[in-house]
């Protein structure tokens, strides 16, 4: 499985409100979805300082900070950004197994794949910083989705969302509340997860967090599942508001 396809998961399962193709740049307008949704990313095969402008006038005009998505192959963009001041942030994980590997037993009637989320479930991201405009990106997702409940007991412990495209299933939003937190509820969600994956003709499952979320990257390692690829971006913190 290449780069370039679980890209293309990652944008078709968390998709940006709208997309322009600007010269030598894809430029997103997020509406408040995140940087994934936000960042621009290259489209021409080489890119020069030239070409920044165009970039950074587009994302400006949106009310958004300039941000770039740096992934497999933009080695070169990485090193010329670098070189007009931007940083380094965020740098994302991206997991992967065969849904056949996360097929263990659950409890019956601890977990639960719904679509629309129940208000439990929103106000669960919310608290973990996953606002309206997260949401929001899930509900305009045009691909085969649904969230996950897990419950400890009768009360709600985790939440999460799941995008599937091109027989992969990708985790976005996992969130376990605090009070049910080292109970196995991450754990819970993913083997539901799996389970809607399969039902669904999906080959495999993923999961993408920063590499500073170091429960989230654990409990993907306890899964079996791989480590297959990174991307990071680049941001120029005084160019504009976020």
């Amino acid at each position: 499985m290449t780069p370039a396809q679980l890209y293309a998961v990652v944008a078709a399962t968390w998709p940006a409100a709208w997309t322009l193709e600007c010269g030598a740049w894809t430029i997103r307008d997020g509406q408040g979805g995140g940087k994934r949704v936000s960042a621009a990313t290259a489209r021409a095969r080489i890119i020069t300082a030239d070409d920044l402008p165009a970039a950074e006038s587009a994302m400006l005009d949106l009310g958004q900070t300039p941000l770039f998505m740096i992934r497999a192959g933009d080695e070169a963009l990485d090193t010329l950004l670098a070189g007009a001041g931007y940083a380094v942030i965020d740098p994302v994980n991206i997991h992967l197994a065969p849904v056949t590997d996360l097929n263990a037993p659950q409890p019956h009637s601890t977990s639960f794949a719904i679509w629309e989320p129940l208000a439990i479930q929103i106000d669960m991201w919310a608290q973990g910083g996953i606002g309206p405009g997260r949401v929001a990106v899930m509900r305009r997702a045009q691909c085969p989705k649904t969230s996950i409940l897990a419950r400890d007991g009768q009360r709600a412990a985790a939440t999460a969302y799941v995008g599937l495209h091109d027989g992969i299933a990708m985790i976005h939003a996992l969130e376990v509340a605090p009070h049910c937190r080292r109970r196995g509820m991450g754990r819970r969600v993913m083997l539901r997860a799996a389970g809607w994956a399969r039902e669904n003709g999906a080959t495999h499952i993923a999961a993408v967090c920063t590499q500073q979320n170091t429960a989230a990257n654990a409990l993907y390692a306890s899964l079996g599942m791989a480590l297959v690829g990174q991307y990071h971006y680049r941001i120029k913190e005084e160019a504009g508001p976020t």
